[in-house]
């Protein structure tokens, strides 16, 4: 396992590679696999890009992430300004359904609600808006309520969890209740994490994925 002055160099060095962060003032520690992030940037895609890339760090466990955002007076928008950019966005995206999304905008903060049928639908919506200026957070609250009522099979979501070449699942457990898939187990990155709850959600019928899965450095070394 990494020592914790050694991850800690390893996230900063990973931050300032990033041309979008090189010239941020992100701090940075770590003690034992937990990386704490703090400071000021100056847009909510920065603060998103410093996090993806400490996650991306082998040997992250667990992310606590403290960036703030602060705008240059420029860079300031209304809430008004910011819903009507949030709107127009989401309406030229077209994996968004027309109407099924609605928002608010409190102190520059943007929450989606709503209902949807499928998880990508509700990403595509945080994608949408994420690179918008003005936008100090989101908070993606819209709930999948899916179309299909066939019962999910576990054996489907464990295929294809197993037909995806990034990811060791022989330590990935699933179980299936209803409409709900949970992970559990071990992964030796954040990636493969993330990857699992991603095709987890790919389901058809799912409402929900509990993505309970460690990131295990040290399982990685010796598996």
């Amino acid at each position: 396992m990494k020592s914790n002055k050694i991850l800690q160099k390893d996230v900063e060095n990973a931050i300032k590679w990033e041309p979008l962060l090189h010239a941020t003032e992100i701090g940075v520690t770590a003690k034992d696999g937990m990386v704490s992030l703090t400071g000021v940037v100056d847009s909510y895609t920065k603060k998103m890009e410093a996090e993806n890339v400490a996650k991306s760090v082998i040997g992250v466990n667990a992310l606590v992430e403290n960036i703030e955002v602060k705008f240059n007076d420029s860079f300031k928008k209304s809430n008004e300004q910011i819903a009507k950019k949030v709107l127009r966005a989401l309406k030229l995206n077209g994996s968004v359904p027309d109407d099924k999304v609605t928002i608010k905008v409190e102190d520059g903060w943007v929450t989606l609600e709503g209902e949807l049928s499928w998880n990508y639908q509700k990403e595509a919506a945080m994608d949408a808006i994420r690179y918008l200026t003005g936008i100090k957070g989101i908070s993606n609250n819209i709930r999948i309520i899916p179309e299909s009522h066939d019962a999910i099979e576990q054996r489907d979501v464990e295929d294809a969890i197993g037909r995806n070449w990034s990811i060791d699942d022989h330590d990935i457990h699933v179980m299936v209740s209803g409409t709900t898939v949970t992970l559990t187990g071990d992964v030796h990155s954040w990636y493969q994490k993330e990857e699992a709850g991603r095709i987890a959600w790919n389901t058809p019928g799912i409402s929900q994925v509990k993505n309970e899965l460690e990131v295990n450095y040290y399982y990685a070394l010796i598996n």
